[in-house]
């Protein structure tokens, strides 16, 4: 009974040009060869695969994700009733987060406590995005920022989307 409900809210979602049915999300850290890490927030849009969005911080507090959220929602203007699953982090619980998907309309869903697969998407796109750029300690922020955010923009394309398969090498 539960897939058949996630199926009818997706294939609501192919009638919508700029609205998605559910968004999740997710932070993972870019590592800089001198100063540490920087952080990367993603909201990936679970029909498309596509990063609908993002933002990079130096921190892991609220500010990272809710700036995610806002550039997603005022990006695509969600339906109300959007599902938005992400773990269960402390920056999804803040106050601000949660009057944002309030006034949205959107429904949080948080992971079960102690089950990685139900953020195994995300870490997915995570562990494609730092393959694909063959990631390696950045020497500073701006250059990390730079290759990152290319990428990502590079991701509305139909043929650069997680989970959808790509032509071989040379085969164009």
């Amino acid at each position: 009974m539960r897939w058949a409900t996630a199926r009818t809210c997706w294939s609501t979602c192919r009638c919508r040009k700029k609205s998605i049915a559910s968004a999740l999300g997710d932070i993972t850290y870019i590592p800089l060869l001198a100063s540490g890490f920087l952080y990367l927030a993603l909201l990936m849009d679970l029909y498309s695969r596509r990063i609908v969005g993002w933002d990079f911080q130096d921190h892991m507090q609220e500010s990272l994700v809710l700036h995610a959220l806002r550039s997603a929602i005022a990006n695509r203007q969600p339906a109300p009733g959007l599902i938005h699953p992400t773990d269960r982090g402390g920056q999804y619980a803040g106050t601000e987060y949660r009057q944002v998907l309030g006034r949205a309309g959107m429904q949080q869903s948080m992971s079960r406590a102690d089950d990685c697969y139900d953020n195994a998407v995300m870490e997915s796109c995570f562990g494609t995005i730092k393959t694909e750029l063959e990631m390696e300690p950045y020497p500073n922020r701006s250059i990390a920022h730079k290759e990152i955010s290319r990428y990502i923009r590079f991701l509305p394309y139909p043929e650069k989307t997680f989970g959808a398969r790509l032509p071989e090498p040379g085969s164009l």
